[in-house]
């Protein structure tokens, strides 16, 4: 019983940190914060005015806080991944320790 609670909690822990991750994405427009490409675009217009970029992007997020959020949420993913294998492996090796 009480593993199937703890497979319950971690669904609805994955649920609301997807949620924390999608409410703002769909709510949150025309947000003033902005990254370094959009500053690294001022400084090469402001060197080379006659530069134009060599492709658009595919998709234009509402504003410049999503920017943030999804390379916060790439971070997280990123940084869950890691912590994960290493525990992975960590857990591995204690096993084996403990049987020899």
């Amino acid at each position: 019983m009480k593993r199937q609670r703890k497979s319950w909690n971690n669904w609805l822990l994955i649920s609301g940190v997807i949620l924390l991750a999608v409410i703002p994405l769909l709510t949150i427009r025309d947000s003033e914060f902005s990254g370094a490409d959009g500053q690294a675009e001022a400084v090469i217009g402001d060197i080379q005015p006659e530069y134009e970029p060599w492709f658009e992007p595919l998709l234009v997020p509402p504003g410049g806080e999503t920017e943030s959020l999804l390379f916060a949420l790439q971070s997280g993913i990123g940084a869950g991944t890691i912590g994960y294998a290493i525990g992975l492996y960590r857990g591995k090796t204690e096993r084996n320790s403990t049987f020899k």
